[in-house]
């Protein structure tokens, strides 16, 4: 009888110990992923703050039957570089309509409504074909023709946008 209560007690103990080292390596993987969620989400809202850009003019130019385009030039003014324009979206508001027409970026095939591009960049010395600071790219986006646009807005993946009204 005494052996079995030592067994029973060595058994218990054992499954204690197992349990304690099973909860605080938990505690302890998830406090990390806490900690390195906290870091990702502090350096995105670091390079949203140094992010900024301002459209310097807008307007519509007319080169033909079907093909109007609004063309842009935009300056980065904030301190970091620029580069993602895949996730960078231009939207056009219309007279008289409510909402916004959504254009993509597409440097292949610029020429399809809905569509946006890079024209050229000023001054594209240091990284060339990314917006470093200081630096203008002049854009064009190819709306539908009928409707005139009023407004033009282009927002960087990172949630900083511009607009300004077509002249």
């Amino acid at each position: 009888m005494a052996v079995a209560e030592i067994i029973g007690a060595a058994v218990g103990t054992l499954l204690l110990i197992t349990v304690a080292y099973l909860l605080v390596g938990n505690v302890l993987a998830t406090s990390e992923i806490v900690v390195n969620a906290q870091k990702d989400l502090t350096s995105v809202n670091e390079i949203r703050l140094r992010t900024d850009i301002t459209i310097e003019s807008a307007s519509i130019w007319d080169y033909g039957v079907d093909d109007l385009r609004v063309n842009f030039s935009v300056r980065n003014t904030g301190n970091e570089i620029l580069s993602d324009f895949e996730h960078t979206d231009v939207y056009t508001h219309y007279i008289g309509q409510d909402g916004y027409q959504h254009y993509t970026y597409d440097k292949e095939n610029p020429d399809f409504e809905g569509k946006w591009a890079i024209q050229r960049f000023e001054n594209d010395y240091i990284h060339p074909n990314e917006l470093d600071p200081g630096e203008l790219m002049w854009c064009s986006a190819k709306y539908t023709p009928g409707n005139t646009p009023i407004i033009i807005q282009i927002s960087t993946n990172n949630g900083v946008f511009a607009s300004k009204q077509i002249s």
